[in-house]
């Protein structure tokens, strides 16, 4: 059986104050009966999805830290790190998810986990120290995966990343070494050639 209550307990309940929820009423944000009187009367059993929205402290901060090899594990440790001094620092409950792994692979352990949590609606905010932490190319999907499930993203470090070119680089050679796989199959000598070639030019600017 349905319960309704006064203006004033759905306000006290909303945290709102009276005002602003008629103006949700007028808005159509919220819907309302008319008791004999003219007075209005909400359903108990309609606000409460609007409360839980609201209320976030049931679901929990993911923080993101990856790199692209092996090479990197000390500023995976430093990633973390930076993730969990901050995030202890907001007084959030969290958990930090690491992935090694190239920023154009889309099958990462760590970011599938990631990705079903946020979808399930267990998550509440998403911290990175960069987008590109996430993916080099098409981290703006996940964000928009954010704002439609109603997580927070917080980037803590919004200018360039240090390691933007080393980082690219490698994700070139990987991209590299699969086509080579693929080609070498074919047993062309200019494929071959081709492929090398490049990769030795990706290797030399990496030192550069």
């Amino acid at each position: 059986m349905n319960r309704y209550i006064s203006i004033g307990e759905a306000a006290q309940l909303l945290g709102v104050s009276v005002s602003t929820l008629r103006r949700w009423d007028r808005e159509g944000k919220v819907s309302s009966v008319r008791t004999s009187g003219n007075q209005r009367r909400y359903d108990l059993d309609v606000l409460l999805p609007h409360r839980v929205r609201q209320k976030t402290d049931c679901r929990k901060t993911l923080a993101y830290a990856r790199v692209s090899s092996h090479d990197q594990k000390e500023d995976l440790e430093r990633q973390k790190q930076v993730l969990e001094l901050y995030c202890a620092h907001q007084g959030w409950t969290f958990e930090v998810i690491s992935d090694l792994g190239s920023g154009m692979n889309y099958h990462k352990k760590g970011l599938k986990r990631l990705l079903n949590e946020i979808l399930d609606g267990c998550v509440a905010r998403l911290v990175v120290t960069h987008k590109d932490r996430l993916l080099r190319f098409g981290a703006e999907l996940v964000f928009a995966i954010c704002e439609a499930k109603n997580v927070s993203v917080v980037i803590l470090n919004s200018g360039e990343d240090t390691t933007f070119e080393e980082d690219l680089a490698k994700d070139v050679l990987e991209i590299i070494t699969v086509f080579s796989a693929r080609l070498y199959g074919l047993r062309s000598r200019k494929n071959q050639k081709l492929l090398e070639g490049v990769k030795k030019a990706v290797e030399e600017a990496q030192q550069c």
